[in-house]
C-alpha cells in the first residue's frame, strides 16, 4: 500500500515536458510514494513571462481540486515561476512546494551561494524577483539564460540540454558559487549527470520539491489554515471560474 500520493503538477500543456517532470519525481520518490503527474488540458504550451504565469495559475488551482479528489496529499508546481504558489496553498489541505522555492532552499544547505541556469533571458528577470520574494537574493551569486525557450529542452536535438551544461560550466568557472540551481522544470532530467560531471551540487527543483513535500507529510505537517492561507472565503464565482467553487 502507498504511504504517499504526490501531486506535480506541470503548469504549461505540454504532453512531453509533463513526461519528463513524471520521470524525474519518480526517480527520487520513497518506495511508499505514488506520484500522480497532471497538466491542464487548457492554457499555454510554455511559460515564460508574467502573462503565461498568470493563466497558467488558474490551471494549478483545477489540479489541485482534481488531484485532491484523486487521493493526491500535497502538491508540487512544477514551473520555476511557481506560478499561483499563495493560491494553491490555500485551496489545498496539504503541503504545496514550487520548484523554484525547493531548490533555492536546497541550494542554501549545501552551499553559501549559489548560481542559477534558466532558460530565456525574460526568466532571469523573474527569477531576480523570486529570489527577492524568498529571502535568497543575498544567496545568489549569479543567474544565466541559454537564451532558448522552454519547448528547445523537448525538440529531440539536444541543442538546448548542451547550452544547459555549457552555461553551468560557465557558472562553475566565473561565480565561484558552491551550486548550481537548474531554473527550469523541463531540465529535471539533467540535474544528476551535472553534478557528477562538475563535481559540485547541481539541484533541479521537481526533485528538490518532491523529497520536501515527502518530509512534510512524515512530519504530519499541511498547509496551516490559520492567517491568510486559510481557504478562500466562500462566494459565487461566475463564467469559467464556476469549476474552482
Amino acid at each position: 500500500m502507498s504511504q504517499f500520493c504526490i501531486q506535480v503538477i506541470n503548469p504549461n500543456t505540454s504532453p512531453d515536458m509533463t513526461n519528463t517532470i513524471a520521470r524525474a519525481a519518480r526517480s527520487v520518490a520513497a518506495p511508499g510514494t505514488t506520484i500522480l503527474a497532471s497538466s491542464p488540458s487548457q492554457g499555454v504550451e510554455s511559460i515564460e513571462g508574467h502573462f503565461d504565469e498568470a493563466i497558467a495559475a488558474i490551471g494549478v488551482l483545477e489540479q489541485i481540486k482534481q488531484g485532491k479528489t484523486q487521493g493526491a496529499q500535497g502538491h508540487v508546481i512544477a514551473c520555476f515561476g511557481d506560478p499561483g504558489l499563495l493560491a494553491a496553498r490555500e485551496v489545498a489541505s496539504g503541503p504545496v512546494v514550487g520548484i523554484a522555492e525547493a531548490a533555492m532552499h536546497l541550494a542554501t544547505l549545501v552551499a553559501t551561494r549559489f548560481s542559477i541556469v534558466t532558460t530565456l533571458p525574460r526568466t532571469v528577470i523573474i527569477a531576480r524577483h523570486l529570489l527577492r520574494q524568498y529571502g535568497f537574493e543575498h544567496h545568489c551569486a549569479a543567474l544565466h539564460a541559454i537564451d532558448l525557450p522552454v519547448l528547445a529542452l523537448e525538440d529531440g536535438t539536444g541543442l538546448a540540454q548542451q547550452k544547459v551544461r555549457e552555461r553551468c560550466i560557465q557558472a562553475k568557472r566565473e561565480d565561484h558559487s558552491g551550486a548550481i540551481v537548474l531554473g527550469c522544470g523541463g531540465m529535471a532530467n539533467l540535474a544528476r549527470e551535472l553534478t557528477q560531471e562538475l563535481g559540485m551540487p547541481v539541484i533541479d527543483g521537481v526533485t528538490a520539491a518532491v523529497k520536501m513535500v515527502e518530509s512534510l507529510l512524515a512530519l504530519g505537517l499541511g498547509t496551516s489554515k490559520y492567517g491568510d492561507l486559510a481557504y478562500p472565503n466562500k462566494k459565487p464565482l461566475s463564467g469559467c471560474f464556476e469549476q474552482l467553487c
